[in-house]
């Protein structure tokens, strides 16, 4: 039997991965931290494991004992505008833990390791972005992100570990943590709809995003250790059309049969307009579902209503308070007189 690592499984792109790959026959081991996820959401028939993939000793032990043919690598804190600020946090999480399971790939020869980038690693590129373009990222978070891209193809040229690297973005849909009052702009609207309290939105609305539905990247995600074309190549996936954050509120809205109450807060450090091209991964796994943001939102949505609202958690490890953006509720650091 084909047995699988899944880093991240509780989280929310990895419990969908999770499902996919148990339908295609894997055995599964989540390793999660709960740190972002839920155990709830980790599919029935899944070995879980808690603990983190910082956790060097755990990490060995799991190699040894599962002798796992694939590792899907989707742990991460993904706050990439709150990177800033956790810049130990962030590199630590999202750099050192990943190498740790980079070293045991190599040295258990697991056949392909399937690693979860981002967009975020283009910076303020030329637009759609696209493979080819040469990643100037502008944050922490996608500075880690693409440190390990190249550390993965740097591992495949010295040991021949083959890899697959997926750049996604902005996905939403079932089991999104809506709590995270620092990324996921879909969860945070939902959640503050039902929680009767008003959107809120940095700088003034007109900034551009191409929403994807999970579906859309968990599928491929999932299958691409079937697909040896795809082997040792990195795909922008997800979806086409951008939309802006003040139509994406109308859309929302809509589906809560609310009228926007919008508060807009100081604008942040993030680029405005992002989206990518996606003919590399059409020409590799297939059109996408087709499915509509509208159809997204009312799907995500009918499951937030099930679910309901869930109380923001506070990061509580922010290393620097300068330049914070406002409407997180972080006290800042005194001046000294």
């Amino acid at each position: 039997m084909i047995t699988s690592l899944i880093t991240g499984g509780a989280g929310f792109i990895g419990s969908h991965v999770v499902k996919h790959c148990l339908d295609m026959g894997h055995k599964v081991v989540v390793l999660d931290d709960l740190s972002g996820g839920f155990e709830d959401h980790i599919p029935e028939g899944a070995v879980f494991v808690e603990g983190t993939i910082t956790d060097t000793t755990l990490v060995q032990q799991l190699f040894t004992k599962y002798s796992f043919d694939y590792v899907y690598h989707l742990a991460a804190y993904a706050a990439e505008g709150l990177s800033h600020f956790i810049r130990h946090f962030n590199y630590n999480n999202n750099l050192i833990g990943s190498i740790n399971l980079i070293n045991e790939s190599i040295k258990h020869k697991v056949k392909c390791f399937v690693f979860t980038s981002s967009i975020a690693v283009y910076g303020k590129g030329q637009l759609p972005m696209t493979e080819e373009m040469t990643p100037i990222p502008e944050d922490p978070y996608g500075v880690s992100k693409y440190a390990v891209e190249l550390d993965l193809r740097s591992a495949h040229e010295m040991f021949g570990l083959n890899y697959v690297v997926f750049r996604p973005h902005n996905v939403y849909g079932e089991n999104q943590n809506i709590g995270d009052k620092y990324r996921n702009v879909i969860g945070i609207f939902m959640n503050q709809i039902m929680q009767g309290k008003k959107l809120t939105i940095f700088g003034d609305g007109t900034q551009t995003r191409a929403f994807s539905y999970i579906d859309d990247v968990a599928i491929p995600i999932a299958k691409s250790v079937e697909i040896p074309a795809a082997y040792n190549n990195v795909f922008n996936i997800g979806a086409d059309k951008p939309y802006s954050v003040n139509e994406l509120a109308t859309v929302v809205c809509r589906e809560f049969g609310v009228e926007p109450d919008i508060t807009y807060l100081a604008a942040r450090n993030e680029v405005l307009h992002a989206y990518s091209d996606h003919h590399k991964a059409q020409g590799i796994f297939g059109a996408s579902t087709g499915i509509s943001l509208e159809e997204g939102i009312t799907r995500m949505a009918n499951w937030a209503k099930r679910v309901g609202a869930r109380q923001s958690k506070e990061f509580d490890n922010i290393e620097i308070t300068e330049k914070l953006p406002e409407g997180w509720g972080i006290v800042k650091n005194a001046v000294p007189a």
